[in-house]
């Protein structure tokens, strides 16, 4: 600091030079103050605010602490400092110091904003939504307040009142970005992909590199199959993963690219942004000894959900003689008979919904959970950062993201030697651990109801029944043309399709009509109770598979029915999974390379009667004696893969691919 200026007039420089947007300048007067006077509180202050404006987060909040130590009578930077640990993911600590500043200035609308989104970032949107209108209250036209309980609105599933914070915000700042972004996703989850598609688009002509609108648009896109959108974004959605240049949610990538060195590109950018720093590990490394390994499944899924219906019966044939079984569920409690069976499947249970994930993984630790086993990843309310602490020595992505995580703090990724051969080893950040047979297990004890008749699920009485009953965003344009040749080729037969969204519904019979097909031909299933949808499957003939993703459940559905399928092998784990199904049941010439193999395949099974009833016979006959849905025996498995992902653990050694033998 020059001799002739006095310390008033630097610090009025300092905010000067920050206030005009001149931060090195900024940086430079503040340093040169603290040079001659450490304990100069304004320009601590001023350097924690320029270290934050620069992400520096772990830094300014080191310059706060020193500020607050000089003077802790300041709200603004308790504020302030609060700010920098809701951006280092330590919420409670910054609840503290916003509850601070508010003791010292109760009307600060600023401070409360914050205070609910670290609250909402603690899942307690009740109280981050009580914190917004206390700031609301005091100021009514503040956007920033209205669009964060917008947010805390559509976490309470109050999609309706989210939807008018959002439109307020926008009355107010028609160019509100996160009010756009936000709106379209609250009109996504109310599967209004139209609407929300607009209102990405709109906040990508305020914010061109807004990367979450982009990657949300893009899964809206295939949602409602519209594929001249895809067609005309699709090369965009791959150079943004190819060259680094913005996140692509690895879920919607999914639907866009089945190349397994890019997909792992897209997971680890993805990471990058959701968790810029992995905290500190809770496990310390060393020997823990319980008489039974405990293993923890973390789920936003136990409820009414396919993935429950899945592994319930892999959860109750664990051998709890030799295993200790935590389910943590993350998601809503619907009441259901299923919630109340996966309850009591396991040794205990945990509802983790309304806690953050520093909290959850406390508790896991607390539980002393071996290894952590998360069925979710990247799907929908998936809490992936819960296992960034590490709660659990070893931690495991088992079934519900097909493919890699890229995240370093996963061990392990179940799969089998068809959805994940070692040779793709590099393009996992996990270690492969191949079961024998197929990696899903499948619960054999799935009822079955009576089977409808033909008039009373809407197909007609007569002709051949192609049927694909996977989500709409997984049918892509090459399969579909396959599909209408299909039909032109087969006279009077129908595609048997699930009814998912309207847009999706009135695209695919634009498409139909453009390719020469009658859209009456497209049948649209409603949704159905599991045992009625499992019956329904009889009616048809054939079920057809998607590519790049492949049915996966649906697959199950299909196969446990008794409706033999047809699939094409992919490049990557989530478009080989049909075919693990197959290879389980004894059933590989149903497995093709390429459409025009897949084509000639379903072809000639719709034209030659006895050959399709010979596969059908073999799926009756195998189902019940293959492995496939053999639930005890893929138990088994599973728990000699976690048998010896623990006694690596216990060696010292690192995570290491392997393949589990064969046992009963």
């Amino acid at each position: 600091m020059a001799a002739t200026l006095t310390l008033p007039d630097a610090i009025a420089r300092a905010f000067s030079a920050y206030e005009s947007g001149h931060l090195e300048d900024a940086e430079a007067l503040c340093q040169a103050i603290l040079q001659a006077k450490p304990d100069a509180f304004d320009a601590l202050h001023l350097s924690g605010v320029l270290h934050s404006v620069r992400g520096q987060h772990a830094e300014a909040f080191a310059l706060y602490e020193r500020a607050l130590a000089i003077r802790p009578d300041v709200a603004g930077a308790w504020n302030n400092r609060g700010n920098s640990l809701k951006e280092l993911k330590r919420f409670d600590e910054a609840l503290a110091s916003y509850d601070k500043a508010l003791a010292l200035a109760p009307a600060d609308v600023s401070t409360l904003n914050n205070r609910g989104v670290a609250l909402q970032n603690m899942q307690a949107f009740d109280l981050a939504l009580a914190s917004f209108d206390r700031a609301l209250a005091l100021k009514p036209d503040f956007a920033d307040a209205l669009n964060n309980r917008g947010n805390a609105l559509q976490r309470l599933t109050r999609f309706d009142e989210a939807l008018d914070c959002y439109d307020r915000v926008l009355a107010l700042k028609p160019s509100h970005a996160e009010a756009l972004y936000n709106r379209g996703n609250t009109l996504r989850l109310l599967k209004r992909f139209p609407e929300a598609i607009a209102s990405y688009d709109r906040a990508l002509a305020v914010k061109p590199d807004h990367a979450d609108a982009f990657s949300q648009m893009a899964h809206c896109v295939n949602w409602i199959c519209d594929w001249r959108r895809k067609s005309a974004i699709a090369g965009e959605v791959i150079a943004r993963v190819a060259e680094g240049r913005a996140l692509i949610s690895p879920f919607t990538f999914l639907g866009y690219c089945d190349d397994p060195a890019l997909q792992l590109q897209c997971a680890r950018s993805f990471d990058a942004t959701a968790f810029p720093s992995v905290p500190s590990p809770l496990i310390i490394p060393g020997s823990r000894r319980h008489d039974k390994l405990r293993i923890g499944y973390l789920s936003a899924d136990f409820h009414e959900h396919a993935t429950a219906y899945q592994l319930a019966g892999l959860f109750e044939q664990h051998d709890h003689s030799r295993f200790e079984v935590i389910g943590v569920s993350l998601g809503a409690d619907d009441k259901s008979p299923m919630r109340k069976r996966l309850v009591a499947a396991f040794n205990r249970f945990h509802d983790v919904a309304a806690q953050s994930d520093t909290v959850a993984a406390g508790l896991l630790h607390r539980e002393e959970v071996d290894i952590l086993v998360t069925l979710n990843a990247f799907t929908q309310n998936a809490r992936l950062g819960m296992l960034a602490s590490r709660p659990a020595p070893v931690q495991v992505s088992y079934p519900g993201f097909p493919g890699t995580t890229g995240a370093p703090f996963i061990d392990y990724i179940i799969a089998d030697e068809t959805v994940a051969p070692f040779e793709q080893g590099p393009f996992y950040s996990e270690q492969i651990v191949q079961l024998p047979n197929c990696y899903l297990a499948s619960d054999a004890t799935r009822p079955i109801a009576a089977t409808p008749t033909r008039r009373e699920a809407g197909l007609p009485d007569a002709g051949f029944v192609f049927c694909c009953f996977n989500n709409s965003w997984k049918i892509a344009p090459d399969v579909f043309d396959v599909w209408m040749r299909l039909l032109r080729e087969v006279a009077g037969s129908v595609l048997w399709l699930l009814r998912d969204n309207a847009p999706a519904e009135q695209n695919l019979c634009r498409e139909a009509q453009a390719r020469g097909v009658d859209p009456a031909r497209l049948v649209f299933a409603e949704r159905k109770s599991a045992a009625e949808h499992l019956a329904r499957h009889r009616l048809a003939d054939l079920f057809l598979d998607t590519l790049p993703v492949n049915a996966h459940a649906t697959a199950s559905d299909a196969l446990w029915s008794g409706l033999p399928l047809v699939t094409q092998l992919g490049g990557a784990f989530a478009g080989r999974v049909a075919a693990s199904h197959l290879q389980a049941l004894a059933l590989p010439e149903l497995i093709t390379k390429g459409l025009a193999e897949y084509e000639a395949l379903a072809l000639r099974l719709a034209n030659e009667p006895q050959l399709l009833k010979g596969y059908r016979e073999r799926l009756a006959s195998n189902r019940l004696t293959r492995p496939l849905f053999d639930t005890k025996r893929s138990c088994r498995h599973l728990e000699a893969a976690y048998r010896r992902m623990w006694e690596t653990w216990q060696r010292g050694d690192k995570p290491h691919a392997f393949a589990v033998g064969e046992q009963r």
